[in-house]
């Protein structure tokens, strides 16, 4: 019989499934305009779809790991999300071509959905409401240490290896978590619990969940403000190697403003059990909405790059919010699924990364040597989802009632 993990041993294996996709997002970022142009193509700013077509592999992916969970457990599906990852990692390795490496992150897309979004799950199978918010903030702090470090590995073996050193990385730590979740991590949804899979349960389930304001609401907020987001890691590169011309010191600079997200997570674990989870997401917003609103102002009006100090306090600011706000905004879609949570897990995941993919590529597209887009792009995602949050919390009353 498999004993069941520690609660700091779940949390750290649960962060580590969760950051493959941060590691898989981030640990190539120094080489996102050197790998399009080794692969034949001739402009360098295609780089960004490498960022791009994985989180469009992982928005399909999210729609089809959620019911099979539901239906067949969690650990099968796991198993076949780690798998497939492995596949499309072993196709970038061996790319040839610029397409060639773009289905293989289609399939690490698709692959790395099962980890992230039926981890969620598992998580939502043992806890609810503010305490599953607290787990998901230590989570949360756990897996912002891949972020904040993977693009210093990723630079490092990059300068030793080339940049397909970083696939061959990404495959051995998803082997390593596949291994420690198959010996140590129990299937938490019991067979009578499970729902058929059928096309009419998997359509009565999503009816079910769009019909649910605070699911539908939280889930369009936490994918409005994950645009922008998306758009940063993007950019990154550009802003601090090309506008700022930080040149290797990239990323030290990247994990510091990661780190900020780390502390907001470990101070919200400590805060929400008492405060909230909308308390504390409505102050995060309107820092947000007030300090890039401000620094967008200055930027107008001198008409010129700001000072690289000044963006980093305001980057620091706007990431130890979002910190505040990932963590809370999922478990708030999450808190009225719990009976069918693989599936709802997988149409929130779906659904605001299918809304944040087009903010962020409009802010990527926009971007020119200047980072006002991206402070605008923040300042307006923090407004709209105060004010939709603000509607599915009164929906949510009146429905209750």
């Amino acid at each position: 019989m498999r004993t069941l993990p520690s609660r700091p041993e779940f949390i750290v294996l649960t962060a580590l499934m969760i950051s493959l996709v941060a590691m898989t997002t981030d640990v190539m970022l120094p080489a996102l305009s050197l790998i399009p142009v080794e692969l034949g193509q001739d402009d360098p700013g295609k780089g960004h779809l490498v960022i791009s077509v994985l989180f469009a592999g992982f928005a399909l992916g999210q729609l089809v790991v959620g019911p099979l969970s539901d239906s067949y457990g969690r650990r099968p599906v796991i198993h076949g999300g780690y798998l497939m990852f492995c596949l499309g990692t072993l196709l970038c390795l061996f790319a040839r071509t610029f397409e060639m490496l773009l289905l293989g992150r289609v399939l690490q897309g698709l692959g790395m959905a099962g980890p992230r979004i039926v981890a969620v799950a598992i998580v939502r199978d043992g806890y609810e409401g503010r305490a599953m918010a607290r787990i998901m903030s230590f989570v949360m702090a756990v897996f912002i240490i891949v972020p904040a470090i993977a693009p210093a590995i990723g630079q490092l073996l990059i300068s030793l290896s080339g940049w397909r050193a970083t696939f061959a990385l990404l495959l051995g730590m998803a082997g390593i978590t596949w291994v420690w979740f198959s010996a140590r991590q129990p299937e938490t949804l019991a067979p009578q619990d499970r729902r058929v899979l059928s096309l009419r349960n998997i359509a009565g389930g999503f009816g079910e969940i769009v019909r649910t304001p605070a699911a539908v609401g939280f889930t369009i907020c936490s994918g409005l403000i994950f645009g922008p987001f998306l758009a940063y890691l993007s950019l990154a590169q550009q802003i601090f190697q090309n506008s700022y011309d930080k040149g290797e010191a990239f990323a030290l600079w990247f994990g510091a403003a990661a780190l900020a997200i780390g502390a907001a997570s470990i101070l919200n674990s400590a805060l929400v059990e008492r405060w909230g989870m909308r308390f504390l997401s409505n102050i995060a917003l309107c820092v947000v909405v007030v300090s890039a609103s401000a620094f967008a102002a200055f930027i107008l009006a001198q008409g010129v790059l700001p000072p690289f100090a000044l963006f980093m306090a305001w980057l620091m600011i706007t990431f130890f919010c979002m910190g505040l706000l990932f963590g809370n905004l999922n478990a708030l879609a999450m808190e009225p699924l719990g009976h069918m949570a693989g599936l709802g897990a997988a149409v929130i995941g779906a659904l605001s990364t299918a809304i944040a993919i087009p903010v962020g590529f409009v802010i990527s597209e926009i971007y020119s040597r200047n980072v006002t887009p991206l402070v605008v792009g923040f300042a307006s995602a923090a407004l709209a989802v105060l004010l939709v949050g603000q509607w599915s919390s009164r929906a949510a009353k009146r429905q209750g009632a």
